[in-house]
């Protein structure tokens, strides 16, 4: 995955005068993994940061599909120049390596005929594919026969009609969503199909499925790359951060149609908390969230074995069904020191149920802490939910405000930034109780509450104003400006302090991350 792109081709020609099998044509294209150019600028639009001016931002780019075309293109030239071989077999031996091509040319200087072999292709190429008829032939997959039967077979001789190899390609590439690696029919067979093989035999609209899809394989082949996951988004992330650093760096990047999302884990926006607490988080609110507050209410841990006791009766005499230990339910000492006094238990201070209550005051305080972080980051959830929802109704409410008010357009876009800065504002406020969670306390600790707090409230009160009837709104635009300015710096200087000082390791967590 980590490979620098530089590819290579070989070109080979061969003496038959009947041909079945072409050379490759392939016309995807693929990303060059070292793409700085002599200048070292780096060569990137606007989308690319190439110098960021926080510490809690990243360098990345965007890719539309025609770039990552090109620059796939590009790549297969320059290999084949070095391999001579045509671009369309480079392409197929580049896939077959995950793109590594220094591995591919160390490899093929070695021993050229196992890395054709290996990758489907053999050493013999044909110049155009095409089909024919054989006299006497008869195709194994449908039984069909005749002297006009129009028939394929690639290099490795397994031929069939020309009407089933078509319905096998496009069943490949429609349904399985296959086109890299597409083998011949023949069980058994490793010999890939080639793009030109393919072109010759099916339609134009799965000639383009087939690009497209090999434009995917080689983003999702590449570490430096991904596909944002935002539903029907073609844009793809080239991005340096390794898997490595993810625990000191939480890579956010954002595509063209500005979603924003974590390059190492595709999740949604999930600053500051890195990548693996994330990933315990949810695990741990999937697993404890929709009981933990039932538990907390109804239930008890036994003081002899700890397990978790229900009480589903009234009387304060328990038995704990695993271990057979009887205790009081009102104070968990041993139920045979209780004597007489069932229903008017005096017994708090004794020792043993002191004890008792020390290992389930500590379960519990285990259970109250978790819940605390989680009821706050749930509560945030929600409201970014319905911020959301507001945000979706902010139009009308601005083309109200602008008929009332008589402001004009561009006056009025101040509750659209506002209603941005809610949702980016609610995102990360979320995840601080996520980080928060695993955080030792210490004085680091208090400053990150500090923060946390102070954007809290201000998000608070920009949603209040935010919520205001339309009439209110207009005398209200210059508060509103002033919040949303105070609420975005506010969130940079809490994700600044956490970045810097997750970059320098200086954050201690109760896990290992």
């Amino acid at each position: 995955m980590d490979s620098d792109d530089d590819m290579m081709s070989v070109s080979h020609s061969e003496d038959e005068l009947e041909l079945d099998e072409g050379t490759q044509d392939s016309e995807v294209g693929s990303i060059d993994g070292d793409f700085e150019p002599e200048d070292g600028s780096f060569g990137y639009d606007k989308d690319y940061l190439t110098n960021p001016a926080k510490p809690y931002e990243i360098e990345f780019k965007v890719l539309d599909p025609q770039e990552i075309k090109a620059q796939q293109d590009k790549q297969f030239e320059e290999v084949s120049s070095v391999l001579e071989l045509p671009p369309e077999q480079t392409a197929i031996l580049l896939r077959h390596m995950r793109w590594n091509k220094e591995k591919l040319l160390e490899s093929y200087m070695e021993d050229p005929e196992r890395v054709l072999e290996a990758a489907g292709l053999g050493l013999t190429f044909a110049a155009a594919p095409q089909t024919k008829t054989v006299p006497g032939f008869e195709c194994e997959i449908c039984y069909e026969d005749g002297p006009s039967l129009q028939t394929y077979a690639m290099k490795c001789g397994h031929r069939y009609c020309a009407d089933c190899y078509t319905q096998y390609l496009t069943q490949k590439v429609k349904e399985d969503g296959e086109a890299a690696r597409i083998e011949c029919p023949k069980d058994g067979c490793t010999r890939m199909v080639d793009a030109k093989s393919l072109r010759l035999l099916v339609t134009p609209e799965i000639q383009a499925r087939y690009d497209v899809l090999l434009t995917r394989t080689y983003v999702d082949d590449k570490e430096n790359l991904k596909w944002c996951p935002a539903p029907d988004c073609e844009y793809a992330i080239d991005c340096p951060v390794k898997k490595r650093d993810l625990n000191r760096i939480v890579p956010t990047v954002r595509c063209s149609k500005q979603h924003a999302f974590c390059f190492g884990c595709t999740l949604a926006d999930h600053l500051p908390a890195p990548c693996a607490l994330v990933k315990k988080w949810m695990k741990k609110c999937e697993d404890d969230s929709e009981t933990s507050n039932w538990i907390s209410a109804n239930t008890k841990e036994c003081p002899k074995c700890n397990s978790t006791i229900e009480k589903n009766g009234g009387c304060n005499h328990m038995t704990c069904r695993k271990c057979k230990h009887e205790f009081c339910w009102m104070c968990m000492g041993p139920w045979s020191e209780h004597g007489t006094s069932w229903y008017n238990c005096n017994r708090f201070e004794e020792k043993s149920g002191s004890e008792a209550r020390d290992a389930q005051a500590k379960s519990r305080h285990s259970l109250e802490r978790y819940l605390h972080y989680y009821n706050r980051y749930a509560n945030h959830e929600q409201s970014a939910k319905l911020d959301k929802d507001l945000y979706l109704k902010t139009e009308k409410k601005m083309t109200s405000l602008q008929t009332q008010s008589n402001m004009s357009w561009i006056e009025v876009q101040y509750l659209d930034a506002a209603s941005k800065t809610l949702q980016a504002c609610r995102q990360t406020l979320k995840w601080t109780y996520a980080f928060a969670y695993y955080l030792q306390r210490n004085n680091m600790t208090e400053i990150f509450e500090d923060n946390q707090k102070d954007l809290e409230m201000a998000v608070e009160a920009l949603s209040a104003m935010f919520e205001k009837p339309v009439n209110e709104l207009g005398s209200l635009k210059v508060d509103i400006l002033d919040k949303s300015t105070y609420c975005n710096r506010r969130r940079e200087i809490l994700l600044s302090d956490t970045a810097d000082n997750l970059k320098k390791g200086n954050w201690e967590f109760i896990v290992e991350v």
